[in-house]
């Protein structure tokens, strides 16, 4: 039962049973803390493709920001990984897999970035100095984007390209000019 359908019939029993109402309460709270928790979870998750899953998964971290989800990693008998998910924020969710799994193809061989993925931060110049110290190779430098963010992008070690964001300021978008300052259009 959905939590207003459950605070309408605690309404319509309160009615006639006053002491409803504290009994209910703790079972109304309860639904809404499950809602909250499935909304919380991503409904689209990123697949990238990598030849050294270790070495993503380190780099990822030491360099983004980003943290394994360690009840996500999938190894062989060998301990070879072959599969791991990591997060970034609130609910930012990535899957790491192996070169060629399911088609998806690593840069680092490929030759070819096929997307790029974006992430918000909240400090985009420290984590710009962060990834920047970490080893991140970075492909454009920060610069105030048209449509009102701040932002840098940077390459993995095997080539995939991440853009960094901060919102800055409100931006309405009759005032966005695409031909401006950024060559890769969004």
């Amino acid at each position: 039962m959905k939590p207003i359908d459950l605070a309408k019939k605690l309404r319509r029993d309160a009615a006639s049973d006053p002491a409803v109402l504290d009994r209910g309460r703790a079972k109304l709270m309860a639904q809404i803390q499950r809602e909250s928790e499935v909304r919380s979870q991503p409904t689209i998750v990123p697949q990238l493709p990598y030849h050294d899953l270790r070495a993503a998964l380190e780099f990822l971290e030491r360099a983004f920001g980003f943290r394994e989800i360690p009840t996500s990693r999938v190894e062989d008998e060998r301990g070879v990984v072959g599969h791991a998910m990591m997060e970034f924020g609130a609910n930012g969710v990535i899957g790491l897999g192996g070169h060629g799994g399911h088609s998806a193809l690593s840069p680092k061989v490929d030759g070819v970035v096929s997307q790029y993925l974006s992430v918000y931060v909240p400090d985009v110049e420290a984590h710009y100095e962060h990834a920047r110290a970490a080893g991140a190779r970075i492909v454009m430098g920060l610069r105030d984007q048209f449509w009102g963010d701040r932002t840098y992008e940077a390459l993995d070690l095997e080539g995939h390209r991440w853009r960094f964001h901060q919102k800055i300021r409100e931006v309405p978008q009759e005032k966005w000019n695409w031909s401006s300052t950024d060559p890769d259009k969004p």
